[in-house]
């Protein structure tokens, strides 16, 4: 069967590098992690337009207003109301560390993922995205388009959870967070252009190695 390394050398040789995450800071990698949540970025890119014509996309500017605050002006992300509350719920926490990225770098992996897990509304895939894309941390996104395109391959059976498809990667995935962060891109990439709901099989990279395109065509 073939290798994650191998998918991963295939992709990056057909899409070339995606130059993720959308961002042009941590804070505000940080902010897109939450408000893309069921959303597409295009509308996210709208809500973070507005944050930052009002001076608000840094911690310290955001953390003045409170959820209903925020909700107007993050509207065309849907859930607004749900995701300014989980954006307040975040800098609660944040303002343990004073707003500051660079006291979280002396803070061990595992324990800062804990912490984000247990603040309200952000789970996994949205703390994964904060520490790979915002603080360079070495943890694999594990997203819709994953278990899709690895399912089909034959490399997942599709029942599993979230954290062991991300141990499969740790374990047999080489590289580091710059590749997990190109990996993650590349299998965004190939699920929104060729592997969607209804897949393009005919012109699949990995259509060879691919159980579901072999059986069905």
């Amino acid at each position: 069967m073939i290798t994650l390394n191998r998918i991963y050398k295939i992709f990056l040789a057909t899409y070339g590098p995606q130059h993720w995450w959308p961002g042009e800071t941590p804070f505000e990698v940080v902010i897109g992690a939450i408000l893309t949540q069921n959303v597409s970025w295009k509308n996210v890119e709208t809500a973070i337009a507005i944050l930052k014509d009002r001076r608000l996309m840094t911690p310290r500017a955001l953390y003045t207003l409170p959820a209903a605050g925020i909700a107007p002006l993050i509207r065309s992300t849907g859930y607004y109301n749900q995701k300014a509350k989980k954006i307040h719920n975040f800098l609660e926490w944040f303002a343990r560390y004073g707003l500051s990225f660079k006291r979280l770098e002396a803070e061990e992996t595992g324990s800062l993922r804990g912490e984000l897990l247990a603040v309200n509304g952000i789970g996994p895939e949205t703390a994964d995205s904060m520490l790979l894309y915002a603080m360079g941390r070495k943890l694999f996104v594990v997203d819709a388009y994953t278990m899709r395109i690895f399912t089909r391959i034959g490399i997942l059976s599709g029942g599993e959870t979230y954290a062991k498809v991300q141990e499969l990667f740790h374990r047999r995935f080489r590289g580091g967070p710059e590749d997990y962060n190109e990996y993650h891109a590349l299998i965004v990439k190939h699920g929104k252009d060729v592997c969607r709901k209804k897949p393009l099989c005919g012109v699949c990279c990995v259509g060879r190695y691919c159980e579901y395109a072999l059986k069905h065509n």
